[in-house]
């Protein structure tokens, strides 16, 4: 984090006047996401009164029929209850340019929109361009905005563009996606943008491990066991059959947001906040990831996909019946990973991670499982075992962090029981309305790039990857679907901790 940008966050400041043009604007990350995202930010006084957005999309809106579109949803999709006064200035900076994102006239078109906006609303001549779109369009509209000489910065103005995810599918297209979009961009005007790292849990893991003394000195190979990571969904893929069937949960989930936590919660300390001393020691985190042969891939990576069963009182069918799913699609909808660091700190600390559709919760934590302490002292006590104590902090969609420990039973006779402490964020600090997506598009107005991923933390995220899709594409699946609905994924994601002698956290209710 910059200094401006934390001093404007303590002191509840403005973020810079701008212009927000949203390419795929008639989309669904619109409505539900970006769109009340803002209108937090203007209602926390967080957002400019110089501001604007533009959609850009190929649908038949006008700018009027837009706003009634977005208004039409906007009580659906708030976070909190709608200050009519404040949407009603909110919507009338809203317009909109129909138009193909290949198209040059639609870019001559957006540029006159911008000047008009800039005019009407005095945005200072900063450009934020939000590309909520399909990946195919990524290299074409950056390539259009550079055609049309709208990302130039001169004379203090700024230009800069958020592209969301999948930044590729591989290490190959997401090396030429960096090296197109470089050819028209510089790297500070890029952001990569991940809304995990907009959640505030994850957040806090740099302000939990660097700013408690008790907990960053043990926080390495000497006394930690291992560390679980669950990205866990009960929803299937929905109206998402054709997108998930060509990408899969390893492409979805792995290389984007599991490589953002283990990179968060592995990290060294950084010799500032700034926001390339933050990047530079997460990207050491995934650059030292051991990449499988592979062998290594049928013993450390795991892969499933649901079958039909039973989610509560719901029945849920078989990914090979969602619409728009082949019935003999080998696509993976689990994945478990074994991963590893080749660094001092984490050397023979082995990371597990899991993530999946149609499991029993929907939620994300991190587990941090401390080794056991010396039996010695309880040999002649009725203690059978110790428990070890685990951390875990959870990111969604309770935030708040849980401790367990050993405490003494009452009673004459020495034995112990596991207690927990627990912190949600609710209970502290009161709960704010949020979509995941303020604090990135604040931070962004606001040039820091803390949050965001760097073209080399992608690729080394890809480098992981690749070498398991490539196994996994010569040897398909002979055994799908292989975990029912409402369960904890297939069998072997078990077994590959029970060979460590290890078990996955169970996860309750």
């Amino acid at each position: 984090m910059t200094d401006i940008t934390e001093q404007k966050q303590l002191l509840g400041e403005i973020a810079d006047p701008c212009v927000m043009v949203i390419f795929g604007a008639a989309g669904d990350l619109t409505k539900r996401k970006l769109i009340p995202a803002l209108y937090n930010l203007a209602k926390g006084n967080l957002l400019s009164r110089e501001f604007a957005v533009i959609g850009v999309a190929r649908d038949a809106f006008t700018t009027e029929s837009w706003r009634a579109e977005i208004s039409a949803h906007a009580k659906d999709y708030a976070t909190d209850v709608l200050d009519p006064d404040l949407w009603d200035w909110f919507q009338h900076r809203l317009y909109y340019v129909q138009g193909e994102f290949g198209d040059a006239v639609t870019f001559q078109k957006l540029r006159e929109q911008l000047e008009a906006a800039n005019q009407s609303h005095n945005t200072h001549s900063n450009y934020l361009y939000y590309l909520a779109t399909p990946p195919m369009f990524f290299s074409t509209i950056v390539k259009q905005l550079g055609d049309a000489g709208l990302v130039k910065e001169e004379e203090h103005h700024w230009r800069r563009v958020i592209i969301e995810k999948p930044f590729g599918r591989d290490l190959e297209s997401a090396q030429a996606l960096n090296a197109d979009i470089c050819t028209t961009l510089t790297e500070p005007q890029i952001y990569r943008i991940d809304h995990y790292l907009g959640k505030e849990t994850v957040q806090n893991i740099l302000a939990f491990r660097f700013s408690n003394g008790i907990f960053e000195p043990i926080w390495n190979r000497n006394y930690i066991d291992h560390v679980q990571i669950t990205v866990a969904e009960s929803l299937g893929v929905e109206q998402r059959g054709g997108y998930y069937e060509t990408a899969g949960a390893m492409r979805d989930m792995i290389p984007n947001h599991t490589m953002q936590l283990i990179a968060l919660t592995c990290m060294e300390p950084p010799i500032s906040f700034d926001a390339d001393d933050v990047r530079d020691e997460m990207a050491k985190v995934i650059h030292a990831i051991n990449p499988f042969d592979p062998e290594e891939v049928l013993t450390h990576a795991v892969r499933g996909q649901y079958d039909a069963g039973q989610l509560g009182e719901q029945k849920a069918i078989a990914y090979r019946s969602e619409e728009k799913v082949s019935p003999n699609s080998a696509t993976e909808t689990f994945v478990a990973l074994k991963l590893e660091l080749d660094n001092w700190r984490w050397a023979d600390v082995p990371i597990y991670v899991r993530t999946g559709k149609r499991l029993p919760r929907r939620l994300t934590e991190i587990a941090i499982q401390f080794k056991h302490a010396p039996y010695q002292l309880f040999r002649k006590t009725n203690v059978e075992k110790l428990r070890t104590n685990r951390l875990v902090i959870h990111i969604q969609p309770d935030e708040g962090i849980s401790l367990r420990f050993g405490a003494k039973i009452p009673g004459p006779i020495v034995n112990l029981g596991a207690v927990k402490m627990s912190f949600n964020y609710k209970d502290y600090f009161g709960s704010t309305p949020s979509t995941g997506y303020e604090r990135l598009i604040y931070d962004c107005m606001n040039g820091d790039q803390t949050l965001f991923q760097r073209a080399d933390m992608v690729e080394a995220g890809w480098a992981v990857v690749d070498p398991i899709l490539d196994v996994w594409q010569a040897l398909p699946p002979r055994t799908f679907p292989n975990y029912a609905s409402g369960t904890w994924g297939p069998k072997e994601a078990a077994e590959l901790l029970a060979r460590d002698g290890r078990q996955w956290r169970e996860i309750h209710e």
